[in-house]
């Protein structure tokens, strides 16, 4: 299966794109394309707390994807 993840602030900085796309084995969860990015991109280890979203909706880790599904990777926000 394709999916399409978009990547925002320290993440887009990491893989020096804004959005990748991403083929995955049938079963893959928000988790798998986490662990993908963190073995392709190791600074990605550094980043403690990622959000993820599946379309418009956060998502648990363990929600299983589905052909053309699209993710944000939403990192830690600070300001005030």
């Amino acid at each position: 299966m394709t999916v399409k993840v978009q990547l925002f602030a320290i993440g887009r900085e990491i893989v020096g794109s804004a959005e990748l796309t991403l083929t995955l084995s049938d079963g893959a969860t928000a988790q798998t394309v986490l662990d993908v990015l963190k073995e392709r991109y190791p600074k990605f280890q550094t980043v403690k707390t990622l959000m993820v979203a599946i379309g418009t909706d956060y998502a648990d880790l363990q929600t299983e994807l589905h052909d053309g599904d699209e993710l944000a990777i939403i990192p830690p926000v600070s300001g005030g």
